[in-house]
């Protein structure tokens, strides 16, 4: 975790921007002007007698639009943050969503990210065990995804997580296991209680310590953070005296209902330890704007630089507000 601490440090900001496009969140202009000839032909293709291939290849083709508007948007957030934040985080699955293309989109704005100095974390929530995990483990591996860490899933046990450990130490990357989530329903299997009275997510918790030990950095953090849901106030805070060199990924700031006071004691006393996810918050801020009237109305005149601009605007000033937020409440 050394060089994502440092770049904390640097920019004294403990925040991460998840990069999550959806058409909803993406400005209309910017999907249209890499989707509109072929979602009409697509359109236009309706009905019983249509031949299939034809209909198969334009929608490849708008799926292809879709992933190269979502990588232009994805510049203009990186560009609007790059000097503010230290880290992204794309979520796969909503590249994945899109076929081949999406994926190509997904590692060229993990490439784009790196190349402005920015930490990735790949969303990609893996969880297998043997040669299935050691193949998910190649995010970290092989230089086509341009990640620095990714998150995986835990409950398979020690079998799931020894091979991507083994990766990450190798390419000295990291990773972040899911212990105590921000969904509401994550309680139906996480607050379940054990012999002894410890809850799951307590007994995960511990095995993510153990897992780590022995590769702590200069810093006294290990190899494996925890991602904890910044919805968990108290939780949160035990988790921190429970896991001293697990370091925290926090989602579920802002959008979802965490406060900058709900992850305040997740902190260490340097004030260091955790770094806090803001999605919607910030890539969608345009929407919230002054700007969404332009954009939005049934008889927008707006252009894609228009829309552009607005993403770039917002984004950059939600971005700061969450880092003066936090700034406030930082040990």
């Amino acid at each position: 975790m050394d060089r994502l601490i440092e770049l904390i440090d640097e920019k004294q900001n403990p925040s991460v921007v998840g990069l999550d496009p959806t058409e909803q969140v993406v400005p209309p202009q910017l999907m249209t002007a890499f989707t509109a000839e072929a979602q009409a032909e697509l359109d236009s293709l309706a009905g019983s007698d249509v031949d299939p291939d034809a209909v198969a290849e334009a929608t490849e083709v708008v799926a292809t639009g879709n992933a190269a508007a979502y990588f232009e948007f994805n510049r203009a957030v990186i560009d609007a943050v790059a000097d503010i934040v230290p880290a992204v985080k794309p979520q796969i699955a909503m590249y994945e969503a899109l076929g081949p293309a999406g994926l190509d989109a997904y590692a060229m704005t993990c490439e784009y990210a790196q190349q402005r100095g920015l930490y990735v974390i790949g969303d990609i929530k893996r969880g297998d065990i043997g040669s299935t995990a050691t193949a998910y483990a190649a995010h970290l591996t092989d230089d086509q995804w341009h990640e620095d860490a990714v998150t995986v899933n835990p409950y398979l046990g020690s079998d799931g997580i020894e091979p991507f450990l083994a990766a990450a130490t190798d390419r000295d990357k990291d990773l972040f296991a899911l212990v105590r989530t921000s969904n509401p329903s994550g309680s139906q299997v996480q607050e379940l209680e054990l012999a002894g009275g410890e809850r799951v997510y307590e007994k995960i918790a511990d095995l993510v310590e153990q897992w780590g030990a022995g590769s702590a950095g200069r810093y006294g953090y290990s190899r494996i953070g925890a991602v904890v849901g910044a919805t968990h106030r108290d939780e949160g805070r035990a988790l921190r005296a429970r896991m001293p060199h697990t370091f925290f990924l926090v989602p579920g700031y802002g959008a979802q209902g965490g406060t900058a006071a709900d992850v305040a004691g997740m902190f260490d006393r340097d004030g260091s330890g955790i770094v806090v996810n803001s999605s919607r918050g910030i890539i969608g801020a345009w929407t919230t704007s002054d700007h969404a009237d332009e954009l939005l109305g049934d008889d927008s005149s707006a252009t894609v630089d228009d829309a552009l601009d607005a993403v770039i605007t917002s984004a950059r000033l939600a971005a700061k507000a969450m880092r003066d937020d936090l700034r406030a409440v930082m040990p």
